[in-house]
């Protein structure tokens, strides 16, 4: 079966050095192999996402050459395939209401890991009916985990294991107004465009055994992973959409597509220098072994046009 990989960006402003890099390493991955690459915008958070963002990214990845073989519907018009997925789990008896307030879960009474997510204590798993007729309030919906752990290989960052019940703990599939979340719909979404390989920032590893879990429990295959390093602005802070030096409305005017490009290879460990490069040439270079597992920070100068 051909590869088929995917760029699922956040249309809630123009895209980032970070975001551009992971879209590179996907699209040459496929690539390389002969697959499909497919763009499907991710915006659930309706609030923010807006239309001439998502219409922005797609004139951006085309300058750069970064072409796709189909758009999947976006996320907010997928609700009736969420509350699907959702209803099985229900059924299944394999969700359960949480009432727990904001408040209460960033508490010092909740657990928290490393980095610091919390740990759902579980307080809400076994409520009684009556108890939960007392609050006032909709709730959230919770998916129970076992006291299982499970390991992925991942391509970049190797072998990551997480015990479900105490690494993570039983987590959220719907909020209390009733949009479904990250995990929940991106499984789905997956699943439905036959993605087999998902390449993403590290800071997305931790998600990635729950993502199984949900796999696992409707029935989906387990796509390849490869989470690659995050870019980092020169001080060491992670980009984000308001690092307008690090965006690409400020870069374009400085940078053609083909120095932009030569640049990101560069800083993946595959490019042996910094000269400009098309994205189509760079598949001759691409190799996944060379791309560094840990974060990156850029160089000073080295999106300066006169490097």
């Amino acid at each position: 079966m051909s590869a088929v990989g995917r760029f699922a960006p956040t249309p809630s402003g123009r895209m980032h050095l970070g975001n551009l890099f992971s879209a590179l390493l996907s699209w040459l991955s496929v690539r390389s192999q002969g697959g499909e690459w497919i763009l499907r915008m991710e915006d659930l958070d309706t609030q923010r996402c807006r239309q001439d963002y998502a219409q922005r990214l797609r004139q951006d990845l085309i300058r750069l050459g970064l072409t796709w073989d189909r758009e999947a519907p976006p996320q907010s018009m997928r609700t009736e395939a969420y509350q699907e997925a959702f209803q099985q789990l229900r059924d299944r008896d394999l969700l359960y209401p949480c009432y727990c307030t904001r408040g209460r879960l960033h508490s010092v009474n909740a657990p928290h890991r490393a980095d610091g997510v919390y740990v759902y204590d579980g307080r809400c798993r076994n409520l009684s009916p009556t108890e939960r007729a007392a609050f006032d309030r909709p709730p959230a919906w919770r998916l129970r985990v076992p006291d299982r752990t499970l390991s992925v290989w991942d391509g970049v960052q190797g072998a990551y294991t997480e015990n479900l019940a105490g690494d993570c703990g039983d987590f959220i599939v719907r909020r209390a107004d009733s949009v479904f979340v990250y995990q929940l719909a991106v499984v789905v979404d997956d699943a439905a465009a036959g993605v087999t390989e998902v390449v993403r920032g590290r800071d997305l590893l931790s998600s990635t055994p729950r993502q199984l879990y949900l796999q696992e429990l409707l029935g989906y295959p387990h796509p390849r992973y490869y989470h690659v390093p995050m870019l980092l602005a020169p001080d060491g802070r992670r980009l984000s959409k308001r690092d307008a030096d690090a965006g690409l409305a400020e870069l374009r005017p400085r940078l053609s597509a083909e120095e932009l490009m030569g640049k990101l290879a560069y800083l993946a460990g595959f490019h042996p220098s910094a000269s400009p490069r098309t994205a189509r040439e760079l598949l001759a270079e691409f190799d996944w072994a060379q791309v560094p597992k840990t974060d990156i920070r850029l160089p000073e100068s080295l999106f300066n046009a006169d490097k």
